[in-house]
């Protein structure tokens, strides 16, 4: 009979797998900042976001503050790593306004981290408090993160159209939220990875929902039509950016 250790160990590792494709698949859009030398309307912000929320994750995976979570320790250290080089690739193509915003933005955090190292570390004794306060501030920017697809499903609701939501990207939101609440299921009980990440499940399973309600309408929508028609008069350009879900 496989021992509880064993079978967590397997989910977090299929977990880690999961995750480490969702921040790998930014990979193309900054792929496409280098080839043309220019941010042109991506916004830093998501990955802005995703690296405090990893630092965090790997700060909740350290043994003092929270033991045996060393898979959840190692892909958000990984994800961290990501989303610099994603910053820095943004910071080296983007205007000068850019750039000050990011490195401002990034200072503010790095401020904010350091303050709750500083407080859990000397005024906080023992692993339960030291979990309990940072799986709190996990939980809350994990949410955050899972919440930030809600404007994407409105839009589909609304011009009844999936094609801006794409369904591999649903679907590894999914399965990683799921992945993630077993981990958090199986001994030791982790109740800030289940919670965060059920969430995550419970959006990914929603935007499925939708696009299985509104598969049949990938072309236009109401929206292209009437940017269309006024394409001659102000001709607009759009970019599409990702979200990272990390347990």
């Amino acid at each position: 009979m496989v021992s509880a250790a064993i079978a967590r160990n397997a989910v977090g590792v299929i977990g880690n797998v999961i995750s480490f494709g969702l921040f790998l698949s930014p990979a193309p859009t900054f792929y496409g900042i280098i080839k043309k030398k220019n941010v042109e309307e991506f916004k830093p912000d998501p990955y802005l976001a995703t690296v405090l929320n990893c630092a965090f994750w790997v700060f909740y995976g350290m043994p003092f503050v929270h033991p045996n979570s060393l898979l959840v320790l190692t892909i958000n250290a990984v994800g961290l790593g990501f989303e610099f080089v994603y910053l820095t690739i943004f910071y080296i193509y983007a205007p000068t306004k850019g750039r000050k915003k990011m490195l401002l933005f990034l200072l503010i955090e790095a401020i904010f981290f350091a303050a709750i190292v500083l407080i859990t570390m000397l005024v906080l004794h023992g692993t339960y408090k030291r979990s309990l306060v940072v799986g709190i501030i996990c939980i809350v920017f994990n949410v955050m993160m899972y919440a930030s697809p809600l404007t994407i499903m409105a839009k589909v609701i609304k011009t009844k159209s999936v094609k801006y939501m794409p369904f591999w990207l649903s679907v590894a939101n999914f399965l990683n939220g799921l992945c993630w609440t077993s981990y958090a299921l199986i001994h030791p009980f982790d109740i800030y990875v289940l919670i965060s990440n059920s969430l995550g499940a419970l959006s990914g399973l929603v935007q499925l929902t939708l696009y299985a309600c509104y598969c049949g309408n990938k072309g236009q929508d109401k929206d292209d039509v009437e940017s269309k028609e006024k394409e001659v008069q102000l001709p607009t350009s759009k970019g599409n950016d990702t979200i990272l879900r990390t347990p």
